[in-house]
């Protein structure tokens, strides 16, 4: 078959998200506001002391204070303490504001952490998450901050720690998100990379993938490379180690504006390193891939498997796939990740090349979901 060039879109943001005059504020992730109440609920165990206030570290390595809403001993046996911090979601449409992250944590059997999930938090139930089915939907930055936040209170080499992470109300607000569909029941997920929620759907975060292209362009600089988070950054950053930092800008949802602001610009050089989810948004011809406007075409990323040479019954898997990882996942193991990865980013590229009307060179780049190595590419860099 043929393949079809996608009509090009760029939807239009949330009304809600489009009248808003005025800077947003920042928040702090679910993830985060676990990790504090992890802490605050150990550190009250060890020091039998009530906790108010608790500091953790975030991934980049900054140091965070959080009030603690609530913390209460109980004297056992055995002994647990519990923590409540309230996530703070800043100006972010987030459903998960004002919700409790609590943790309860009581010492366990051996060394070490067992991190659970309690009432409030989803448990997986599909594959396609990176997340082991039938566990608690605990991503795997904020198990890692999690992890560091107790060890900074006990050593886990000597003792053990059973944090368990809830949320009263979190299966009540799981219905206002993606998360049933996704395989996750029964509640939220704890999520965030880097620990801070920006309010990416927002016409102030457009303004300021704009606002960081003219910079760089002010600068001198000819190629601007757009990144949709931190661990892509932080790909891109060893992709291009010869690139100011100035160069590198994080879109999120906001490619499209930033295509058109480096054409404006005069730019002549345009490199996209994204994940394989909003890969296949692009692909798609989808240039603002907020998830209230946009979803993963599996369908096309069928036609790209049997583009790639894979058999019939993984072409039906993929375009059955729960999420774009999961598809990852498929070619992965059928070992038909770099060719179906390389057709991907093509298409990613003549995508990106229409919409600039071709003013300039487009070269793009597949990392994994650690954002730790190349796995496909446009043909700039071999995986």
């Amino acid at each position: 078959m043929m393949y079809a060039e996608p009509p090009l879109r760029e939807p239009d943001l949330p009304r809600t998200a489009k009248v808003r005059p005025t800077a947003l504020r920042t928040g702090w992730t679910t993830g985060a506001c676990a990790t504090a109440a992890a802490k605050a609920a150990l550190t009250a165990l060890v020091s039998g002391e009530p906790q108010r206030e608790v500091e953790i570290g975030l991934p980049a390595g900054r140091r965070v204070s959080f009030p603690v809403a609530r913390c209460e001993l109980t004297p056992g046996p055995p002994a647990r303490a519990e923590a409540v911090v309230v996530k703070d979601a800043g100006d972010d449409p987030d459903v998960t504001h004002g919700a409790e992250l609590t943790a309860t944590v009581h010492w366990g059997a051996g060394p070490g952490l067992r991190l659970a999930g309690g009432p409030g938090v989803g448990t997986v139930t599909k594959p396609g998450l990176g997340l082991v089915v039938g566990g608690p939907a605990i991503n795997d930055t904020p198990r890692q901050m999690i992890s560091a936040a107790v060890a900074e209170v006990v050593d886990l080499t000597k003792v053990g720690v059973r944090v368990v992470i809830s949320v009263p109300g979190g299966e009540i607000m799981a219905r206002k998100t993606t998360n049933r569909r996704l395989g996750i029941v029964g509640g939220i997920s704890i999520l965030g990379t880097t620990g801070i929620v920006r309010p990416f759907s927002t016409a102030s975060w457009r303004a300021s993938v704009v606002q960081a292209v003219h910079v760089m362009a002010a600068q001198g600089e000819r190629t601007v490379v757009l990144c949709t988070g931190g661990r892509t950054e932080r790909a891109a950053r060893a992709l291009l180690p010869e690139l100011p930092e100035v160069c590198f800008v994080e879109v999120g949802d906001f490619t499209g504006a930033a295509v058109t602001a480096a054409v404006a610009d005069g730019l002549t050089g345009v490199v996209f390193v994204g994940m394989a989810g909003k890969l296949a948004k692009l692909a798609a011809g989808v240039l603002m891939t907020h998830y209230t406007r946009s979803k993963v075409d599996l369908s096309l990323l069928g036609s790209v498997t049997a583009e790639a040479g894979g058999g019939p019954e993984l072409v039906a898997a993929v375009t059955e796939a729960n999420t774009g990882r999961h598809a990852y996942e498929l070619w992965d193991a059928a070992g038909l990740l770099t060719p179906a990865g390389d057709l991907l980013c093509r298409r990613v590229r003549a995508v990106l090349r229409r919409f600039a009307e071709s003013e300039v060179a487009v070269d793009v780049a597949m990392v994994d979901f650690a954002g730790s190595r190349v796995v496909a590419s446009s043909g700039r860099w071999a995986a």
